[in-house]
């Protein structure tokens, strides 16, 4: 027989839990933060290793350590370019210094003609200056030794956590279908298979966008000249995931820099309009053409997803919060007690079906209608 309970005591159950699972997810962090890096990468890893057990007659573990040993090195070039340009960027933070100082004169120089604000001292400025770095540099060794230690916990959990969600996936699956009636055992396959390549799409889609915005931010970059244009342009395309926030952050940093450097404010205002065209181009044309609306996030939903990911685990919750969130929302759709919530977290643009996106749908249209044209001429 079923049992009613009343809304009230409903709701609160669910509150109640919502607040045990921001309580465990802290408390088990040092386990479930290492563990959600692996999942998330033997999703994108499921294919390779699959194909190199299948294809190429691997063993499975081999296939495994194989697929491993490519992120790996893909992770260690990525780590080895952004270090070096670190450390050509550090060389010039004397040259930068100085400039900055130039554009303060000027500035102190200009209110104090037009307006006639007397500068403060300016030996006390930079004295108050001088504490303020020393007090940002103490709190950010203390960050970097914190945040080292934590990230070789992960890199030594994380590959042993790919390693045994690949191995023993077989093993999890079958543990899956002990809590389901053989009858709907099918079904769930099926269910399980489409998640996974809707997240495995989506996932390596986002990865694809970020490489050509990163190739689209650094030619801009470059054609106007600006230093490191490389490192500024891969660093924008990341922050890309993080909707109106990431570009603002992203062109921020080059734009301050370059007037550091050149002292010039309509070379600082090209930088970010190339950002501006570049974010144009991702929103419109290259997302919804690389992803495609399999799984679209709102804004709100992915800003929230950040917040919260960032006050749960710190920076490694920002990264994991916008593909775990299209994982949720991939199972939102699929589970009908859930789609409220897989509603709630989709994007507006995807519920209106009269409006095509991307950039093959747009081809299509205009071709029909050249067609469309032509026969109504010969007609």
């Amino acid at each position: 027989m079923e049992i009613k309970l009343p809304p009230y005591f409903k709701y609160t159950i669910i509150l109640l839990g919502l607040t045990l699972l921001i309580f465990g997810l802290i408390t088990f962090k040092p386990i479930l933060m290492p563990l959600a890096f692996g999942l998330l990468f033997a999703l994108l890893l499921l294919p390779l290793s699959r194909d190199l057990e299948i294809k190429l007659r691997f063993p499975r573990p081999l296939a495994i350590l194989c697929s491993i040993t490519l992120v790996v090195v893909v992770l260690g070039m990525i780590a080895w370019f952004v270090s070096l340009q670190l450390v050509s960027l550090t060389s010039d933070l004397d040259t930068v210094g100085q400039n900055i100082e130039a554009l303060l004169a000027r500035g102190q120089d200009f209110m104090a003609s037009k307006f006639g604000i007397t500068p403060p001292n300016k030996t006390e400025l930079i004295q108050n200056a001088i504490g303020s770095i020393q007090d940002i540099s103490a709190t950010f060794l203390g960050s970097t030794i914190s945040m080292t230690t934590g990230a070789l916990t992960i890199l030594t959990l994380v590959p042993i956590f790919i390693f045994c969600l690949l191995y023993y996936r077989d093993h999890l699956e079958q543990f899956m279908f002990k809590y389901v009636a053989k009858d709907r055992r099918s079904g769930v396959i099926q269910t399980v298979s489409n998640i996974q390549h809707v997240v495995q799409s989506y996932i390596s889609g986002l990865m694809i966008v970020i490489v050509v915005v990163a190739l689209l931010n650094t030619a801009g970059l470059l054609m106007l000249g600006v230093k490191y244009a490389i490192f500024f342009g891969v660093f924008a395309s990341i922050l890309t995931i993080i909707p109106y926030i990431g570009i603002m952050i992203g062109a921020s940093l080059p734009a301050l820099f370059t007037l550091a450097t050149t002292g010039n404010l309509l070379d600082a205002v090209l930088v970010v309009l190339v950002f501006m065209f570049v974010q144009f181009l991702e929103g419109n044309f290259i997302t919804p053409f690389v992803v495609g609306s399999k799984v679209s996030i709102n804004p709100f939903a992915a800003i929230v997803a950040l917040l919260l990911g960032g006050e749960i685990w710190g920076a490694a919750g920002m990264v994991l919060s916008i593909p775990m969130i299209a994982m949720m929302k991939v199972i939102f759709d699929v589970y009908p007690p859930l789609q409220p919530f897989g509603f709630l977290l989709a994007d507006i643009e995807d519920l209106k079906p009269q409006r095509k996106r991307g950039i093959r749908n747009w081809l299509a249209e205009l071709v029909n209608g050249l067609g469309r044209g032509k026969r109504d001429t010969d007609s």
